[in-house]
């Protein structure tokens, strides 16, 4: 155990697992601290187990707020390839980045704070868009919206951090980091990951995908893990070096790790003090793509979707019926994606009555190969599924 949790904590944490709402979720996860043992291995659980708290309660009166016609709803919900949320201390050019690269509707101000609610834009790269989300501001001595944007982090699939040169962009950048880690979310790579993504109970059971190493067991240490907190079917991706306790980690998911770019905004300013910026930065955060612009200008951001594409390790999959044309839109999905994935996507049935797929592109031997539901696609595949019937 990475916390030595006792039964009785593992119990508990099965009901947080199944509580449905912010409410259920809560009693929940008072009943799992009290049952948490308080020593040093449980200080980060604990921690991240007490701002969960935090930003549940806030979710149920943002909920109340709304209902009586008070608030507006901090949540976005998901569209496009993915969703990157834009962070930042106040005033750094947030809102301009956004209505600059996708033409959202922003509210854009020379006071810091104008923004107070997340605002979403489409951004496109070749034939597929990334959801972009404007957010408040995040304080370091903690703002009124520090909690909410911090769940949106959470919930998207990268952040974009902007900072002003104007400021010190090095100084804030390590802010933000220390406060997204106080969260329990991470803005570099760890040396292993571990991804665990439930699926609804039936008969697919839990698939281990080795994108990387299992230094301590085997996968079906992993199932059996699984098990004992009743996760019965799931998809676990094992990414770079992990260990037994990486996996039960990710069953807690009180440590999570956002892919992230660093955008050095206002360079029109002083292009030399942004530049000086840009390598101290690098020095800290080598694997984090650092971008150089100037939202006023509209300049540096060209590339901003490809670097997206590639930090997310992201794959379009095209599809086809037999003797059918190929679609227009591809699906769009990690890297690791079996053919599994595509069928389960189009529709529950063609997993349960597979009978084979023909491949064209980067990941076959050669034109319309016939494979099974564990081939492994690659960006610019089709896959044409052909089922019992």
């Amino acid at each position: 155990m990475p916390a030595n949790l006792p039964a009785e904590a593992r119990a508990k944490w099965i009901k947080v697992m199944e509580a449905k709402t912010p409410e259920e979720k809560i009693r929940a996860l008072e009943e799992f601290l009290a049952a948490v043992p308080k020593h040093k291995g449980t200080a980060n659980l604990r921690l991240w187990a007490t701002r969960r708290l935090a930003e549940l309660r806030e979710e149920i009166e943002e909920r109340r707020r709304k209902k009586i016609g008070r608030g507006i709803s901090f949540f976005v919900e998901k569209e496009g390839a993915a969703q990157a949320v834009i962070v930042g201390p106040p005033n750094t050019g947030k809102s301009l980045l956004l209505k600059t690269l996708t033409g959202a509707r922003t509210r854009i101000a020379d006071y810091p704070m104008s923004t107070r609610f997340p605002v979403p834009g489409m951004l496109q790269y070749k034939d597929i868009y990334f959801q972009l989300v404007d957010t408040p501001p995040i304080m370091s001595n903690g703002g009124p919206w520090n909690n909410r944007v911090i769940g949106l982090v959470r919930n998207a699939d990268a952040v974009i951090i902007v900072l002003d040169i104007t400021r010190d962009p090095v100084k804030d950048y390590l802010e933000l980091r220390r406060l997204f880690e106080e969260s329990g979310i991470l803005l570099y790579k760890p040396r292993g990951r571990v991804v665990i993504e439930k699926e609804r109970l039936g008969k697919t059971g839990i698939r281990v995908t080795l994108m990387g190493r299992l230094l301590d067991g085997t996968i079906d240490d992993v199932r059996k893990l699984l098990e004992e907190y009743r996760i019965y079917s799931a998809h676990v991706k094992i990414y770079g070096e992990v260990s037994l306790d990486d996996v039960e980690q990710a069953i807690f998911e009180s440590r999570v790790y956002k892919p992230s770019i660093i955008v050095i905004n206002k360079a029109d300013i002083n292009l030399a003090r942004a530049r000086e910026a840009a390598y101290r930065l690098h020095e800290i955060t080598p694997s984090t793509p650092i971008i150089i612009g100037s939202a006023k200008l509209g300049k540096g951001f060209e590339d901003l979707g490809k670097i997206l594409f590639k930090l997310l390790d992201l794959i379009r999959v095209y599809t086809k019926q037999p003797n059918g044309p190929v679609t227009d839109k591809p699906l769009v999905l990690p890297r690791g994606s079996t053919v599994y994935d595509v069928a389960r996507l189009i529709h529950k049935s063609f997993v349960k009555n597979f009978r084979y797929a023909k491949i064209w592109g980067p990941s076959a031997k050669y034109p319309g190969e016939r494979t099974g539901l564990e081939h492994v696609l690659e960006d610019g595949d089709i896959v044409e599924i052909h089922i019992k019937g």
